[in-house]
């Protein structure tokens, strides 16, 4: 007797980007029933005959309008009874995004939120969610992957922001800096600006040692904040 299978096989993506401020996660509505209306990830159904990353890089192409996506594979969520349709399993990726590249899209139905705005989302969704963000805490720890989310250019602060926002903790300016100073990733542009209106005193302007990003992007290493 032949084995039939009754499974669907889905993808969602959660969508990390750095507005400056806060970590900010893509979060669209369900079009249809069950749900609609309500708060999710972008997902999609993976066809018997299609590649799951692609239909992951596919999907965000087309909601972002962008080529290069840093996209990493999380994990598989398969619970027998997360989705009311039917057995759905699920394999979830994250994206890293930069925010100068994305900011301007407009892609209806979805919105930016940070972390403190997250809503309550169908099926596992805030479960997913939730792992792609303890994901990426270690992530920055062990590779510099954090810089895909900032500018070409950057001040300090920016990138003292962004650490404590993947981090979720306040980190000690003198102490950060010296570490990452060491780290020789950084490099001065000699430009400097004026970071917001009523300061008096220009932030410098760095950009990163692509051939030391490269090399600790191989190997690692060890930033303990």
């Amino acid at each position: 007797m032949a084995i039939k299978f009754d499974v669907a096989l889905s993808t969602s993506v959660i969508a990390f980007a750095f507005n400056g401020a806060n970590l900010v996660s893509l979060v669209g509505e369900k079009s249809e029933e069950p749900y609609k209306g309500a708060p999710m990830l972008p997902s999609k159904w993976v066809r018997a005959n299609e590649s799951v990353e692609d239909v992951a890089k596919n999907m965000m192409k087309r909601l972002l309008k962008i080529d290069h996506i840093y996209l990493e594979q999380l994990n598989a969520f398969a619970r027998v009874y997360r989705n009311p349709m039917g057995r759905v399993v699920n394999i979830a990726y994250y994206a890293l995004l930069n925010w100068d590249e994305v900011k301007a899209v407009k892609i209806p139905g979805y919105r930016w939120v940070s972390l403190a705005d997250k809503p309550e989302m169908i099926f596992d969704h805030n479960e997913i969610h939730d792992m792609a963000y303890e994901r990426l805490k270690r992530r920055v720890k062990g590779r510099p992957i954090g810089f895909v989310l900032l500018a070409k250019q950057f001040t300090f602060n920016n990138i003292h922001t962004l650490y404590e926002e993947c981090l979720g903790k306040e980190l000690d300016k003198r102490n950060f800096r010296k570490k990452f100073m060491r780290s020789e990733l950084l490099m001065d542009t000699t430009e400097s600006v004026i970071e917001a209106p009523g300061n008096k005193k220009p932030s410098r302007l760095y950009e990163f040692n692509q051939h030391k990003y490269d090399k600790l992007t191989l190997k690692g290493y060890d930033f303990k904040f």
